[in-house]
């Protein structure tokens, strides 16, 4: 992370300006939503680069985030105002570098968090992990709780995986709505990203093999480089961001399969500024997209949709 922060703070004025010189025509950008608008900040001092964010759909109004890597297995539950609601450790889990979160209702409406510990920057690990952890209730004793005095989640699963080509770098973990597919793309600087799939019928007791569905990129120079993403409640839509956009892409009505998504075309959702942008997510009516940014006290970003 540090390597890529290092060279980010020192070209970002680059690729913005190529960005908005070659990539903000009205073709690329979405009609769909509004202009962003901060809504409030992260109070939380414990939260200092936050690297994924997903809307609850069991504890009305609550948001998780985590850190990225140089932190315990800690998740944050915040409201749409950035208002701290407490603070769980996760047993069962590591934080070597947590880079992007999902999540997962399923049909008798138990809820579950996916944390993808998918960041490799120097590519010198060829397994990686995602951590799925049943979602605590949270109530308003847990505003007193810390990483000193955290609350507790269930034990976490851990779902081995390795690529099915090269060792990749990756900060977007995304779960489908409907079937419960893990989804992560790479992050490239030098070209597209890459897509790849988990099932949901991955073995806990072996090394998964992830299955690439494709490249991807996005109307940006690098066009690879993303950062984060989610999939609507509904399953229709992806958001995926870089350092200074999101990119919406759209499932066909007619379309069969959910990764036919993956061959639309992405279009520009502006963020507004954000310091190191690396989190994105709908809200849990998918009628907003929420970001924040990797620093204290970052901005709770809301996009809603006209």
């Amino acid at each position: 992370m540090f390597v890529l922060s290092f060279f980010i703070s020192g070209c970002s004025h680059v690729f913005s300006s190529h960005q908005q010189n070659s990539n903000k025509s009205p073709e690329n950008i979405s009609n769909d939503y509004g202009k962003p608008e901060i809504v409030g900040e992260i109070e939380n001092k414990e939260i200092k680069e936050s690297s994924g964010i997903a809307a609850s759909h069991c504890n009305e109004g609550v948001f998780w985030t985590h850190n990225d890597s140089d932190d315990g297995a800690f998740l944050y539950a915040i409201n749409v105002k950035g208002e701290n609601l407490g603070t769980f450790k996760v047993p069962n889990a590591e934080n070597v570098d947590w880079e992007d979160i999902g999540y997962f209702r399923d049909k008798a409406g138990k809820c579950f968090i996916y944390v993808g510990d998918i960041g490799n920057n120097t590519r010198n690990r060829s397994v990686l992990t995602i951590y799925r952890v049943a979602e605590p209730k949270v109530s308003d004793a847990d505003k007193d709780s810390s990483k000193k005095n955290p609350g507790k989640t269930e034990n976490a699963e851990a779902i081995k995986f390795e690529y099915p080509d090269l060792r990749h770098d990756a900060e977007t973990l995304m779960v489908n709505p409907t079937t419960a597919d893990i989804y992560i793309v790479s992050k490239r600087l030098s070209d597209s990203a890459g897509i790849y799939k988990l099932s949901s019928n991955y073995d806990l007791n072996k090394t998964n093999k992830l299955e690439k569905i494709g490249d991807f990129k996005v109307p940006a120079i690098p066009n690879g480089l993303l950062t984060g993403g989610d999939i609507s409640p509904d399953g229709k839509r992806v958001i995926l961001c870089d350092y200074f956009n999101a990119y919406e892409i759209t499932l066909p009505e007619k379309a069969k399969n959910f990764d036919e998504i993956w061959k639309q075309k992405p279009l520009i959702v502006e963020l507004g500024e954000r310091a190191q942008g690396e989190a994105v997510g709908y809200s849990a009516d998918g009628k907003a997209i929420f970001a924040t940014s990797e620093k204290k006290n970052s901005p709770m970003i809301k996009v809603a949709r006209k």
